[in-house]
């Protein structure tokens, strides 16, 4: 789950898994895979941080290497 915050300033938390794709148009909308979407005041940097932080808290800090 990340915190991202609304236009209206309202935080919510979304379930990062859910997360479809982010786009700069030129508010930062993320789209669901149900197909939801979401203005917010991060940037898209920032969402992909969140999320990659996330994600290294899922995985206890580990880092995982891709092999050729």
């Amino acid at each position: 789950m990340i915190e991202v915050t609304r236009l209206h300033n309202q935080m919510i938390v979304i379930n990062a898994d859910l997360i479809e794709f982010v786009e700069q148009t030129p508010d930062t909308m993320i789209t669901t895979t149900t197909g939801k979407k979401l203005l917010v005041k991060e940037s898209v940097d920032e969402v992909i941080d969140k999320v990659v932080a996330f994600r290294r808290k899922c995985l206890g800090g580990r880092v995982v290497k891709k092999t050729s």
